[in-house]
Parts: structure tokens; sequence; C-alpha cells
């Protein structure tokens, strides 16, 4: 198994230093490090890590306002880092979507399984992703296969059930999926209508 990469960023040269001393020791790999929001975001975008640990306070742009950019490239999980636990801070967090939240200073007794369940989360997150994008795939295909179906329906005067039966022997004897035959019977249709 890979390991885990990981960005540190912090205004304070010393946390980060701490901090990173402490994923290292870990097994961790911490592949950059920043000092402000603008430059977590750049890390994240030019280095791709699996868990940006990130302060709440800092110059330029703040950790919040840098996850929810950050949250928009969804491959990264934010940790947030603050001195401050105000219940206020707590819930711009929740709502930025970050992953876990720790108060300094950090011992490894907590940072550790912040990291783990981050990269728990992050895999399910990915895991969820995967899944919407390959039902949308196939409420797309669905919609095509349906079509065609109505266009032979209308073309041979039959039912429902005979097109698809059409089409899912044609499928068979083609070896194609029915969504090729779609497309190829679509393509045909407007084709055809193209040249009457």
């Amino acid at each position: 198994m890979s390991k885990l990469k990981l960005v540190v960023v912090d205004d304070d040269p010393i946390t980060r230093m701490d901090i990173k001393e402490m994923l290292i020791q870990a097994g961790y790999e911490v592949i950059g490090e920043g000092k402000n929001g603008e430059e977590a975001i750049d890390l994240v975008y030019r280095f791709k890590p699996d868990i940006v640990i990130m302060d709440i306070k800092m110059p330029k742009m703040d950790g919040i306002k840098a996850t929810r950019i950050i949250r928009n490239f969804k491959q990264s999980a934010v940790i947030l880092l603050t001195a401050y636990s105000q219940r206020e801070l707590v819930n711009d967090a929740k709502e930025a979507g970050v992953t876990g939240y720790l108060v300094k200073p950090v011992s490894e007794e907590d940072l550790i399984p912040a990291i783990e369940i981050a990269k728990s989360q992050q895999e399910q997150f990915q895991l969820l992703e995967r899944d919407i994008q390959l039902l949308k795939k196939s409420i797309e295909e669905r919609k095509i296969i349906e079509k065609a179906k109505g266009k032979l329906m209308k073309r041979f005067s039959c039912t429902e059930e005979k097109a698809y039966e059409w089409m899912r022997k044609k499928s068979m004897e083609h070896r194609i999926s029915m969504f090729k035959l779609a497309e190829k019977i679509l393509e045909k249709y407007e084709k055809s209508v193209a040249n009457n």
C-alpha cells in the first residue's frame, strides 16, 4: 500500500515543523508545506495530496475559505487546526466541508486518529462520487435505448415489448451492448430523416 501523502499549511513555521515531524515518524509522506490559504490551494492543485492539515487563522486567506475551494477539487480531505474551539468556527468549518478539526497544541495521540478517520471518509466520498457517475451514465444510456426503442415501435408499428426483443436479439447477434446498438439505430434514423 502506498504512503498517505499530506500537505501541512500553517503560518507558524514551528507548528509546521512539529506537525511534519509527527507525520514522518508515523510513516506518512509530507509532500508540501505552506503558510496561508492561497499556498494551500496551490499545493493541492499541484500535488493532489490525500489530506491537507491546515490552520484556520492565517494571513491572506484563512483555512475555512481555502477549504471551500479545496473541496471543489474533490481529491483531498481537510483537517483544520485552531487555537480556538468556538462554536461559530466549528460550524463554519463543517459547512466548508472539513473532515476533521483539532485544537492546538496538537499531540500525536490526536493527530494520527484524525488522519486515519479523514482518510477513511475521503475513500467513502470517492466511492460515492464514482457510484454517482456510474448511475448518471447508466441513466443517460437508458434514455438513448428508450429513444431508439420508440423509433423502432414507430417504424415497425409494433409494441414496446417487440421492439425491445428485436433490439436484444440484434445486440446479441452483433455482440454489442444495447446502448451501442441504440446509438446506431438513432444514427441511421437521423440519416434517413436528413435524406428525405
